[in-house]
């Protein structure tokens, strides 16, 4: 390879009369040996870039080609508009289009403040810039304006951690202001889980009705018990009470108030005075007492634990067998929805009895009857986990079905092994007794029963051993009668039923279908099917969702299917599978401590 400088002659120079320049060979390279590139592509790196930085800030802080002054609060920051446009959209939508900005020497801004335009300014010739709790806000803001991103996220990125009890729900306006939605999210999340500690704060104090009502209507909310979000919300009405007042019934409607302990609510509840002269308030304080009464018969938002409490609804399977003729199951085991776990109790006692009835009374599990030992009754009390045998049904029965209506258990129809029963017994568990009741109209076998509206239900069963009924009888307390009611759609036996906000849903029978009847209007309606047909399946309302548990199939095989149907969007799906397949077992829901796990 052949480098070649050219000089210039004098004119003298009698060569150059052939050419005015000559060429002069400075040094040879054989091509086959060089090992490199032919050119090198040097590069100071970002120091260049850092140097030339820093000098324009000292032009600057010097006025040394400054072509703008920026005026904020009346302070004047002599700028370069170049770099200003190199920085930000802003800037460069101003000066580099027809504005009258473009033009003029002094440029006012207004809506910032003269430390934000300081700080930056310092960020746009330097690159850096000390984001503190004071300047955070304002920087935010100022960035905003400018449309410099990288900093706006430094600035949000700087507010998450600074989190605390005390500054979390101003921080979480500030983002919702700005739109700034993983800000905000993570200051929701923050207050949730430290609540306890942020209600004690001025900030709590300060929210809006709107913002008080997102936090405690949470299942997420993270507190020791349900009092705690009670006193925090009467803390927040007697802050300015006389505006707050008329709004006391729509905050109180969130805080779950039969879940107080008895006491702390006849103690302090009941003799607040603001609540008592309230007659708004009145039904909910009503709805309380009735569940320290009636325990998980009533069901309401207000009645579903947080939680962080350590309850949570499960729903208890008791029982059952997997296939026609198979051994019946021993196993007593509660689903938790919301976790998918599955957790074992305490045995049944005398498993070996089959086609028992199952249902919760308060919180507490009874199960009646079956082919063996046909008048046993046993008591499972979720507290101890253990099973106690109380009073003996008057008369031995199965294949029937009991209900809890007003705190007392009915026992309803069912099989002696001659004929169908229309007997019904009723139970108090005060005094330990069953009582004989008004007998059904129409005696029958496997029916689906359960309460609503202040009423028995007693829903299709079998007549006898060749023919079902779609009859509706109906069970006043008051009156110690029956009635009957809207006839269901089809007639069947092995149905099951539950009632959820007033209205009863009945599936099983070998059918697909959910159907649904309103007691006050006295109507029938299909609402949904099921993906199989199935009979003699566990039912039960658990977290305001029906759950449809296991069941027998058409070939006489049990299933391990959990469907659950959400009454308020009429959608059904499967959503998680039993331990094994099941058939003729009992499914109740009832409230159990999380960190309770029995193994037996």
């Amino acid at each position: 390879m052949v480098l070649i400088l050219g000089r210039r002659m004098n004119r003298g120079d009698s060569r150059a009369q052939e050419s005015r320049v000559t060429k002069r060979k400075v040094f040879e390279m054989d091509p086959k040996s060089l090992s490199g590139h032919e050119f090198f592509d040097f590069s100071s790196g970002s120091s260049h870039a850092e140097s030339i930085l820093q000098i324009f800030n000292e032009f600057r802080d010097s006025r040394l080609f400054t072509d703008v002054i920026i005026c904020v609060e009346g302070r004047e920051f002599p700028c370069h508009r170049a770099v200003l446009s190199a920085c930000s959209s802003y800037f460069r939508a101003m000066f580099c289009n027809d504005h009258r900005e473009s033009r003029e020497m002094l440029v006012e801004i207004n809506g910032i403040f003269a430390e934000a335009m300081d700080c930056f300014l310092q960020y746009v010739y330097t690159g850096k810039v000390k984001i503190t709790t004071e300047n955070v806000q304002y920087l935010f803001e100022t960035s905003s304006l400018f449309q410099i991103s990288v900093l706006r996220d430094a600035c949000a990125k700087f507010l998450e951690e600074q989190l605390d009890p005390c500054n979390c729900l101003g921080i979480q306006r500030f983002a919702d202001t700005h739109s700034l939605k993983t800000l905000f999210t993570k200051c929701r999340n923050f207050a949730l889980q430290n609540f306890e500690d942020v209600a004690q704060h001025e900030e709590f104090l300060e929210l809006g009705k709107d913002e008080l009502i997102d936090y405690i209507c949470s299942d997420e909310l993270v507190i020791s018990k349900e009092e705690m979000v009670f006193e925090a919300v009467m803390r927040w009405v007697y802050r300015a009470v006389d505006l707050r007042r008329s709004v006391l019934q729509e905050i109180l409607t969130h805080v779950r108030l039969p879940l107080l302990h008895p006491n702390y609510f006849v103690q302090t509840v009941e003799v607040d005075q603001l609540i008592q002269n309230s007659p708004e308030c009145y039904q909910l304080l009503h709805e309380a007492r009735r569940y320290h009464v009636l325990g998980n018969e009533m069901m309401s938002p207000r009645t579903r634990p947080r939680r962080s409490t350590g309850y949570s609804e499960v729903i208890v399977v008791v029982g059952g067998c997997e296939r026609v003729g198979g051994f019946n199951l021993p196993y007593t085991e509660c689903y938790d929805p919301m976790t998918g776990e599955w957790k074992s109790l305490a045995k049944l006692p005398e498993f070996t009895k089959s086609e028992y009835a199952v249902c919760a009374l308060r919180n507490d599990i009874l199960v009646s009857g079956g082919r063996i030992n046909s008048r046993d009754v046993w008591i499972y009390n979720s507290q101890l986990n253990i099973w106690i045998r109380v009073a003996s049904l008057n008369k031995g029965r199965w294949r029937h079905k009991m209900a809890v209506l007003l705190g007392k258990v009915y026992v309803v129809g069912g099989y002696d092994g001659q004929s169908r029963l229309s007997s019904v017994e009723c139970y108090d568990s005060f005094s330990n007794r069953w009582t004989e009741v008004a007998s059904l109209k129409e005696a029958v076998s496997s029916p689906a029963v359960t309460s609503c509206v202040g009423k028995l239900f007693v829903i299709g069963g079998g007549p006898d051993d060749n023919t079902c009924s779609d009859k509706v009888q109906s069970y006043d307390p008051d009156t110690n009668s029956w009635l009957l009611r809207a006839t269901i759609p089809i007639a069947k036996r092995c149905i099951t039923a539950v009632s959820l906000n007033n209205l009863i849903y009945v599936a099983g029978g070998l059918t697909k279908a959910i159907y649904c009847y309103d007691p006050v209007e006295d109507y029938w309606m299909h609402v949904q099917n099921t993906f199989s047909r199935q009979e003699n399946c566990g039912m039960s309302v658990c977290n305001g969702k029906i759950y449809i548990l296991g069941g027998r199939r058409e070939n006489g095989e049990a299933t391990d299917t959990i469907l659950c149907y959400d009454p308020a969007t009429s959608i059904i799906t499967g959503v998680a599978a039993m331990p094994r397949p099941v058939s003729y077992h009992g499914c109740v829901t009832i409230h159990r401590y999380n960190e309770k796990c029995f193994k037996f």
